[in-house]
């Protein structure tokens, strides 16, 4: 499942050439030239991070940084600050206003892309492309395969979406309503009852008709457990 990034870059130049190196990693990019576009965008769909440029017209990242970071929707968003700006005392602002990282131009792509790879996998695992394990089951995201006892486990494309999410988040029990967020996306509009269907989907691949793996905690949601019931 590929990281969908957020650009907020004012030069066009720029803010092309980040899209095109996220993408030659195997990233899905796209665009907005300021932080009102910006938050235009976020109204409409969450990415799993947005990358700020600090010069932005009208509204400084810094703000938008801040804004983002007061919003219940977007205060777990990973936030990478990009600048020119190098000093001690503005990279201790940028991280004091909520983001995650912050890199200085000018830099290469090979460290923009390791930058935002070290956040993902530090605040947003399920968009990784980290292999996850939990016991006996893996899942590997560039393959696209999953393994349950070294045994190879079919998945649709939702239930493997789902799992990679459980995966990599063991243990925390969400309600449908998270899961639908997390995993379809806070942008699609549909009944609650749909990841009821996928859970059941998902327990009958992985053979788990007595809910070792997949959880469901009475009046909170579900979870992925490595422990196996008594």
């Amino acid at each position: 499942m590929a990281a969908r990034i957020l650009v907020v870059e004012d030069e066009p130049a720029v803010q092309e050439l980040i899209c095109y190196s996220l993408e030659q990693a195997g990233m899905v990019a796209y665009g907005a030239f300021s932080a009102e576009e910006a938050l235009e965008s976020l109204r409409k769909e969450l990415p799993d991070a947005v990358l700020i440029d600090w010069m932005l017209p009208q509204k400084s990242g810094l703000t938008l940084a801040r804004e983002l970071r007061d919003s219940a929707r977007t205060a777990q968003l990973p936030l990478i600050l990009v600048t020119a700006r190098g000093e001690e005392s503005d990279r201790v602002k940028g991280l004091d206003q909520g983001a995650d990282d912050y890199i200085v131009k000018p830099f290469s792509p090979r460290e923009l892309i390791a930058r935002i790879q070290a956040v993902l996998r530090r605040r947003a695992p399920h968009a990784s492309d980290s292999a996850l394990q939990v016991g006996e089951l893996s899942l590997n995201p560039v393959s696209h395969e999953v393994k349950l006892n070294n045994d190879t486990v079919q998945l649709g494309p939702t239930e493997f979406k789902l799992l990679h999410f459980f995966l990599a988040h063991p243990e925390r029990v969400y309600s449908r309503t998270q899961l639908l967020d997390q995993v379809w996306g806070d942008h699609v509009f549909i009944e609650e009852r749909t990841v009821d269907v996928h859970i059941r989907r998902l327990r009958l691949a992985l053979g788990d008709r007595n809910e070792q793996w997949i959880r469901t905690v009475r009046g909170a949601g579900y979870k992925l457990s490595a422990h196996r019931p008594s």
